[in-house]
């Protein structure tokens, strides 16, 4: 039996993924949405786009001879990871999520931990401040429903269409960022508070940890539920896996 691995991805953790089965030469397609406009080159063929629902991507696993899918979207792209679920289910694809571990408050931490972003909105009702928002890029237009603050932006590419902030400035950059830059960037803005996605991971921890030492507050949005599923942690957890279901499926 010949295999194929799709990963859905999108994250570091995917890319990590993509070299390491590239490294051992097991045959895979990575899948990500595309709405970075120069993502980062890979290790094993890309596809670019939605499959069309759980409908379209059973009918894809089964078209393409999928033997296992590797779930390592980021941990808000509860629709997609719902599909997997479901699209694996009905197709008899094994299924594994590689997914960060969420952040935890610490000592020296001001979090104010929301469930969604329309409850992160809410919750900067009140007088205007500067803040940072790190919510994405498809997010931003919720916010003007609090036009009253000064808003940072970090966005990977520059914005094909207005941003819908009266008052906002934007800083196109590609992360990993680390925590020095970070805390530079805070106080070059004068930045007050801090509106995030509970993403977890290292990649973006470096805002986290800035607003740490300086004392910043933090509208902390929850990671949106997603149906049960085998999760690993690290690249090593996912190896091991595949290498255990390819035994169960005499490749």
């Amino acid at each position: 039996m010949t295999r194929h691995v799709l990963i859905l991805g999108g994250t570091t953790e995917a890319r990590a993924l993509c070299d390491a089965v590239a490294a051992r030469g097991i045959p895979a397609t990575l899948s990500y949405a595309g709405r970075v406009a120069r993502p980062a080159p890979q290790a094993v063929p890309v596809r670019v786009g939605g499959f069309g629902g759980t409908e379209g991507l059973t009918r894809y696993l089964t078209e393409h001879a999928i033997t296992e899918v590797v779930d390592a979207t980021h941990p808000f792209a509860a629709q997609m990871s719902g599909n997997a679920v479901a699209a694996c289910a009905a197709a008899g694809v094994p299924l594994i999520a590689l997914t960060r571990p969420p952040w935890q408050s610490t000592e020296g931490d001001r979090w104010t931990e929301v469930a969604d972003l329309p409850a992160a909105v809410e919750a900067l009702a009140g007088p205007p401040q500067r803040v940072m928002l790190a919510v994405g890029r498809m997010h931003l237009a919720a916010f003007a429903a609090q036009p009253q603050h000064d808003y940072l932006l970090r966005l990977v590419d520059p914005p094909e269409q207005p941003i819908p902030l009266p008052k906002h400035h934007a800083v196109i950059s590609r992360g990993p960022f680390k925590t020095e830059g970070d805390i530079v960037l805070l106080r070059e803005h004068r930045i007050e508070r801090i509106v995030a996605k509970n993403a977890g991971g290292s990649g973006a921890v470096a805002k986290i940890e800035a607003a740490r030492a300086l004392g910043l507050p933090i509208v902390m949005i929850a990671r949106p539920p997603v149906p049960a599923r085998r999760e690993a942690h690290t690249v090593a957890e996912v190896l091991a896996w595949l290498d255990h279901v390819t035994t169960d499926l005499g490749v």
